[in-house]
């Protein structure tokens, strides 16, 4: 698989942002989450969606496809979703949307602790990231798991 260059990286990245603008700006806490990863966009993120999103991402960002997420390569996907999240969540880094941010480090991924991440172990680590928003247990993820006050 070739690489696209940085800027189609950004670019795709950002893309998903658009549609979702209105629908963040109501202040629905985890609107913008939900409508990037709820692929079928009926209103909910099963588990299986969250792991093609994941592998979705990870080849997004693969930038040498080989494979693996170096250390220079996850610096690129913290930026990008660091600023992704910003621009639209209101509650960056507290309660459940912390929950989404740490889900996708590269220290809570890189299980084997070689300081980097394979595709196996992303798409491994998915089944605990969700369990870790879906605070109702209801085997789906919806705005309602972002609410305030949400652990």
């Amino acid at each position: 698989m070739k690489t696209p260059p940085l800027t189609a990286l950004l670019l795709s990245a950002a893309l998903p942002l658009v549609p979702m603008s209105a629908f963040a700006q109501q202040g629905i806490p985890g609107a913008h989450f939900i409508v990037n990863w709820d692929l079928d966009e009926d209103g909910q993120v099963t588990l299986a969606e969250a792991e093609q999103k994941r592998d979705d991402l990870f080849y997004m960002f693969d930038q040498n496809d080989d494979g693996f997420l170096d250390r220079a390569e996850y610096d690129l996907f913290d930026e990008t979703r660091a600023t992704d999240i910003a621009a639209n969540e209101r509650a960056l880094g507290r309660g459940p949307m912390k929950n989404a941010i740490v889900g996708l480090t590269m220290e809570f991924n890189d299980t084997d602790g070689d300081g980097r991440v394979s595709n196996a172990e992303f798409i491994a680590r998915t089944a605990d990231w969700f369990k870790m928003m879906d605070l109702d247990g209801d085997g789906v993820l919806t705005t309602d798991d972002f609410k305030p006050g949400n652990r």
